[in-house]
């Protein structure tokens, strides 16, 4: 659910700019103010996970679509809402800066998107309310169920109206959301049972990783297990990928009445000559690959069977590990001067 930048104009993507720097702001001050040194090593290695799941799509059975994990309430759940949001702030900047997945314009937009609600909407008022008394296997299954497709519906809503709000598309707005919330109630279903699965096997192996009360055990064999998995995801497993569009593109060209144009404002140009020049493996790919001709492709097989698939996965998981770690970094050592 990656917005483009040809669904937004300037102002609205600047406004959703400004309204997520600020929830990045707030969200860096409450994470600074908290004294768990085992913090920043696991939003790395989460952040890592959480970017290599998301080359990850899996098929709608019936509609020719896809959709994949968003992450934001997995990490809300094992982070706390604010480190999870300074996480995917970090995860869709790699991906908008070095894989071109979703516009520059629009980087405020898909963290408002994929970050602020399944964090500050999905988390506290729908997954923390129905887990607070010791939950068992079945009410955990159940709230991150309902918390990831409340929160993906919540974030599909937010892409139909800021999309109407800029007005630079031939998009109606009633189609698209009649396209948009189905095929996402979909994606969120999914989602959620992927994020329960994910929760109950910590459950049983790391409880101290969702539970503060109980016993607290070495960090490092489950860092060292959560980078494993995440490279073995990102390398291998993002063969399996579906190669249907995903939801949102596949709302797009169905509920277009013409060719979307690309947009020919400055700010539009600027941030895509910005982008061509960054993203070294655009689409997740070698470039060399993604410029061929049209005619020069090969109609894509399954499983994908691609060592630029398994660079984009390793490398874009390294470097969010990286940025996470730095980010997190930063926001320590601003805690230790005051």
């Amino acid at each position: 659910m990656h917005m483009a930048d040809a669904l937004l104009s300037p102002t609205v993507g600047a406004t959703l700019w400004l309204a997520s720097t600020a929830v990045i702001g707030l969200s860096a001050r409450r994470v600074r103010a908290s004294a768990d040194d085992r913090l920043a090593p696991l939003m790395g290695v989460l952040g890592a996970f959480v970017f290599a799941a998301q080359m990850v799509n899996f098929a709608i059975p019936g509609t020719g679509s896809s959709g994949h994990l968003g992450g934001g309430l997995l990490l809300a759940i094992l982070l706390g809402p604010w480190a999870a949001f300074l996480v995917m702030a970090s995860v869709l900047t790699v991906q908008a800066l070095f894989f071109a997945d979703g516009g520059l314009l629009a980087l405020g937009a898909n963290l408002f998107n994929l970050g602020f609600f399944p964090c500050f909407v999905a988390y506290p008022l729908i997954y923390r309310p129905l887990t607070r008394a010791s939950p068992g296997p079945k009410r955990i299954a159940f709230a991150a169920v309902l918390a990831a497709i409340v929160g993906l519906q919540l974030g599909a809503l937010g892409v139909v109206l800021q999309t109407w709000a800029s007005g630079i598309s031939s998009l109606p707005i009633g189609s698209f959301a009649a396209l948009m919330q189905p095929i996402h109630l979909a994606i969120g279903l999914v989602e959620g049972l992927a994020t329960a699965g994910i929760l109950l096997a910590l459950r049983r192996l790391r409880p101290d990783l969702l539970d503060l009360a109980a016993p607290v055990r070495p960090l490092r064999p489950a860092l060292l297990g959560l980078a494993l998995t995440a490279l073995f995801v990102g390398g291998v497993v993002s063969w399996f990928a579906s190669s249907n569009a995903d939801g949102l593109e596949w709302s797009v060209e169905h509920a277009a009445t013409a060719p979307l144009a690309p947009p020919s404002s400055a700010a539009h140009e600027a941030a895509a000559v910005l982008q061509a020049r960054v993203a070294v493996l655009p689409d997740y790919g070698l470039a060399q690959a993604h410029a061929a001709e049209p005619a020069a492709r090969t109609e894509p097989s399954w499983p994908a069977v691609d060592g630029g698939t398994s660079l984009a996965g390793v490398a874009g998981g390294l470097a969010t590990l990286v940025f996470v770690l730095v980010l997190a970094w930063a926001v320590r050592r601003g805690a230790r001067r005051r």
